[in-house]
């Protein structure tokens, strides 16, 4: 009953801390119309390991167009650097599907014009028109690599795959459990509890009542005393993982491939609960200082060739299709390995990330939107 109470209080306290910018609707300015001189310039933001040399360096020769990343360890970061300075700062950014619709509800990014975009034709169809990033048949982004969130494990530690999620709620494991400081990490929670406490009635681990919420919430509460560190950038996990003080976590697939390189000794799997996971997406800057550039840049890493080279660096599948034959170029058998074979039905499997709404998506209204989320994991976290 106290501990009830203090969560009431502490969800009052942060009320007008934690704000969602979402409105009513959303007005489509006109998207640029051809593709003119570079300027000379680009500034991303994105996800670590999304600005590599590797395929940034063939694009600044190419085009002239000098690149500029900021690596951001959550959707919340994306969202407020692409707000920084009053939007004009940034010309691109990588978003998840938790950033995007607040990205073009907030009117922080631009229509794309698919026209001037050819390798969209090559993608799966699940990721031509997606619903978090195109509204009302007016593109805001274009699709880029996707993949699971995953359970990484040391495998001195864990002699077989553990099976269930449930590992990273084990006191067993205390202060050798990490896991992302992002609020979004409630879906993961929430995927779990819909397999363990099926009378919760959590049928979309995005669309969740306050009730739900609430056991959500005391699931991670227990959680959080047993975790070594939330980590914010990818580079932080592998650094815990490197030095051994974790040896069990949510990651994705990229810090799995750097720490193996490094003879790590780390395995993956998905557990029998399933996984959340990410679609990203390039959008481009309502005021982009450099939009001739920014196109250029989407049309790079759009084509078959850098796909499979992000997609292999990352550990994660391509939206173009036409991807697969370069990915079995670069590294023999990365096109399974990665899923490009078979998109489709593997796509079908991930529950991916979104942006928490009060619509619930049966009709009803009462399922608590992303302010609130953010509220809930600051009183998570304490």
């Amino acid at each position: 009953m106290r501990d009830g109470f203090k969560r009431k209080l502490a969800r009052l306290a942060l009320y007008v801390s934690v704000s969602l910018p979402f409105v009513q609707g959303v007005a489509a300015a006109e998207p640029l119309q051809s593709i003119g001189q570079g300027e000379g310039a680009l500034n991303v933001v994105a996800w670590e390991g999304y600005a590599q040399d590797d395929w940034v360096k063939p694009f600044e020769a190419a085009t002239g167009c000098q690149v500029h990343a900021k690596y951001a360890g959550s959707s919340d970061e994306m969202v407020a650097l692409m707000r920084s300075g009053g939007g004009n700062q940034y010309d691109v950014v990588s978003a998840s599907g938790d950033a995007t619709l607040r990205l073009i509800y907030g009117h922080d990014v631009q229509p794309i014009n698919m026209a001037l975009i050819p390798a969209w034709k090559n993608f799966i169809p699940q990721l031509q028109s997606p619903a978090f990033n195109t509204v009302k048949g007016v593109h805001y982004g274009v699709s880029y690599e996707w993949g699971p969130n995953t359970l990484l494990y040391n495998t001195k530690t864990f002699s077989t795959a553990p099976t269930s999620w449930s590992v990273i709620y084990d006191p067993q494991y205390k202060g050798k459990i990490t896991v992302p400081d992002n609020p979004i990490q409630i879906a993961d929670a929430a995927l779990y509890l819909s397999k363990k406490d099926p009378s919760l009635g959590i049928t979309d681990p995005y669309e969740l009542n306050q009730t739900q919420m609430d056991a959500v919430v005391t699931l991670l509460q227990a959680q959080s005393k047993l975790i070594k560190k939330y980590w914010a950038l990818a580079s932080d996990e592998i650094q815990l993982f490197t030095s051994g003080d974790a040896v069990v976590g949510a990651a994705w697939p990229y810090q799995t491939n750097t720490l193996q390189a490094a003879k790590v000794p780390v395995a993956e799997t998905i557990p029998q609960e399933g996984a959340t996971g990410w679609a990203d997406t390039w959008m481009v800057s309502a005021k982009a200082p450099h939009p001739n550039c920014a196109y250029e840049w989407i049309n790079w890493v759009t084509t078959p060739k850098v796909q499979a080279e992000q997609a292999i660096y990352f550990g994660e599948t391509p939206a173009n299709t036409l991807a697969c034959k370069e990915m079995d170029a670069q590294q023999p058998g990365s096109c399974a390995q990665y899923h490009a074979n078979a998109p489709a039905s593997y796509f079908d499997q991930i529950k991916f990330w979104k942006t928490p709404r009060t619509d619930c998506g049966n009709g009803q209204h009462n399922c608590l939107d992303y302010a609130a989320w953010q509220r809930e994991w600051q009183i998570i976290k304490g």
